[in-house]
């Protein structure tokens, strides 16, 4: 007669005592035994391999047991949180140590056995996060001669630092990812400078066309160590969240140099770090200064794209009216009683075609060169909400750490099984909505792959848009909508169907380059073509070249130039992988040794 029944948390947790007990054996085979079968995976976020890394096969995830065990020493798997009940498996966060780290992540179980685990690195073992309960107490106590205000000691901190004291880090860039990555540091004691182009941190957002918004809802895009306040709206405003950089800086006590440009940077490999040479600009009389900084890490945090991109339409030089890429746009006010032309059709071109109509144009038509996503925004929210929190719990006590590692647990391997039945039942849900779309010429489609591929998690091929009202637009011919352009005459643009549009306004929401664009233009060209392109997966869609890389490409880890790292991506992506970029910094910072593993070729 068997025993009872175990829950699923007791099933975890049964599982783990087995996992540890081989680990501690250093038994490998006796590791493998727990893994599922035909197919089994692995995420590692550095508690093993001090990289990024996903291993695909039984095989990899043994080779690289083998190679690490002895030196990790991992130890006291338990069960972290609930246990998730899913179709034909269970899952849960987890907890562990190894020599170096206390870890987190998370397994789902198929049939008693490992599908698919993921591994982070939380914390560094004596250089804990001072945070909550381990927060400093703050002035001295007693009588002190000569005592310091906090005030005192961070001025002076910041007119040493990139002067007399070289910061061990500089970052490029003063957006979420340079301030998230930038809060890590300080909270963990790195000397960091962000340098930011703009006059004010958040310019980045302050600076964009007026009724730009988040098109994601606040409970993802959250801020390390401060939330957002509790009456913000669903869907911040481009202000707020230019505001809200500007405070999250001064609040997490961030030394940014604003008004300060990256002209070059080069690496001396024989001292060991990075010679930058930065031009400040001096606000009172617009002066230029060059400051060189000598960082040991070099951080270039540019954003997700390259430079604006605009398409060599045949006779646009000829074109007798105002035509300028959608990243100059700041208002439809000026062009009342204008006939406007938008290519493009993502959400900078339907936000631009909103205000334009609202702002008086007397005609306004939206050029839509391939297929595009389109997803009412409240269905968009409604898929956002894991069905395994609840939502009130986004409000009161809302665990966001335990959301980002299950978020990050699956292989982007397996995502789009997840999302393609997903973007399939939003299709449905969708689809009258969508037939009204179509009626009207817009072409739609969920994806090249049908993954919907949502906030960059795989790479986006066309348009994306969650509707926020240009949509009912499209629908009753407000906006026009045509197909690619053929040809631009002096005061008419002709459309490869072979109408014609008069047009005083020609606004290309065409999109960016890609990252690598900024890269080339700050290092060396021989140190960019070593680091290559960045982000995507190695899909084989468009704009996504092969081979599989089963990570983004040189994204949040160690690339092939020393001591050079690239951050950028969605607040969530910033957030979490933040987190794992400032933890392999605080080691390097500290001396402890992180061996990097790489599978073999």
């Amino acid at each position: 007669m068997g025993g009872p029944e175990l829950s699923p948390a007791d099933e975890i947790q049964a599982w783990l005592i087995k996992f540890d007990a081989a680990l501690q054996k250093e038994d490998v085979d006796q590791v493998m035994e727990l893994f599922a079968e035909p197919e089994s995976f692995w995420r590692d976020l550095l508690a093993f391999t001090w990289t990024i890394q996903t291993f695909e096969t039984r095989e990899e995830i043994a080779s690289m047991l083998k190679e690490t065990l002895t030196r990790v020493k991992p130890t006291g798997w338990k069960i972290h949180g609930p246990a998730f009940v899913k179709p034909m498996m269970i899952g849960a966060g987890i907890k562990f140590e190894t020599s170096v780290a206390w870890g987190r992540g998370f397994l789902y179980l198929k049939g008693g056995k490992c599908w698919t685990m993921m591994t982070t690195m939380w914390e560094l073992k004596g250089h804990e996060e001072k945070i909550a309960r381990s927060r400093p107490l703050g002035p001295q106590l007693g009588s002190v001669t000569g005592r310091k205000t906090w005030i005192e000691e961070l001025q002076e901190e910041r007119a040493d630092l990139g002067h007399a004291k070289q910061p061990y880090c500089l970052i490029v860039g003063g957006g979420q990812a340079g301030l998230m990555l930038g809060a890590y540091l300080r909270v963990l004691g790195v000397p960091t400078i962000i340098v930011e182009k703009n006059t004010r941190i958040g310019d980045t957002w302050r600076n964009r066309y007026r009724t730009l918004a988040l098109h994601t809802p606040f409970f993802v895009d959250q801020f390390p160590y401060l939330p957002y306040p509790s009456n913000w709206p669903v869907l911040p405003t481009k202000d707020k969240l230019a505001d809200w950089f500007e405070c999250y800086a001064t609040l997490m006590e961030l030394d940014c140099w604003c008004s300060t440009e990256c002209k070059a940077a080069s690496f001396d490999e024989k001292e060991g770090h990075w010679e930058v040479v930065l031009e400040k600009k001096n606000p009172e009389d617009g002066s230029l200064q060059t400051v060189v900084v000598k960082p040991s890490h070099l951080v270039l945090s540019c954003g997700l794209t390259g430079f604006p991109e605009i398409p060599a339409f045949k006779g646009a030089d000829t074109f007798e009216g105002t035509q300028f890429h959608s990243s100059e746009y700041q208002t439809g006010e000026q062009w009342k009683g204008k006939k406007a032309i938008v290519v493009g059709a993502c959400t900078s071109a339907h936000d631009i075609c909103l205000d334009l109509w609202e702002q008086g144009a007397s005609e306004v038509t939206m050029a839509q060169r391939s297929e595009s996503i389109v997803i009412k925004i409240q269905t968009f929210l409604d898929s956002r909400l894991d069905p395994d929190f609840k939502a009130t719990e986004y409000e009161h006590g809302f665990d966001m750490d335990s959301f980002d590692i299950k978020s990050a647990a699956l292989p982007f391997k397996v995502l789009p099984r997840v999302l393609v039945p997903l973007y399939n039942r939003i299709a449905e849900k969708e689809s009258e909505f969508h037939e009204s779309l179509r009626k009207v010429g817009f072409k739609l489609h969920m994806g090249e792959d049908g993954t919907g591929a949502p906030a960059g998690i795989l790479r986006r091929i066309g348009g994306y848009y969650i509707d926020v009202g240009a949509s009912e637009l499209i629908v009753n011919g407000t906006v026009k909508v045509k197909g690619g352009v053929e040809e631009i005459k002096p005061k008419s643009v002709v459309f490869t169907d072979g109408s014609e549009v008069s047009a005083d306004l020609i606004i290309y929401a065409t999109g960016y380059g890609n990252i690598h664009d900024y890269i080339e233009k700050l290092i060396p060209k021989e140190a960019a073509e070593k680091v290559g392109l960045c982000w995507g997966l190695g899909s084989n869609t468009r704009k996504d070249p092969g081979p599989w890389q089963r990570e983004l490409r040189n994204m949040w880890k160690p690339i092939a130039v020393p001591n050079l790292w690239i951050v950028a991506g969605a607040y969530s992506h910033c957030r979490f992988y933040g987190r794992h970029v400032a933890l392999q910094l605080k080691a390097r910072f500290e001396g402890i040794p992180t061996p990097v593993y790489t599978l073999p070729k």
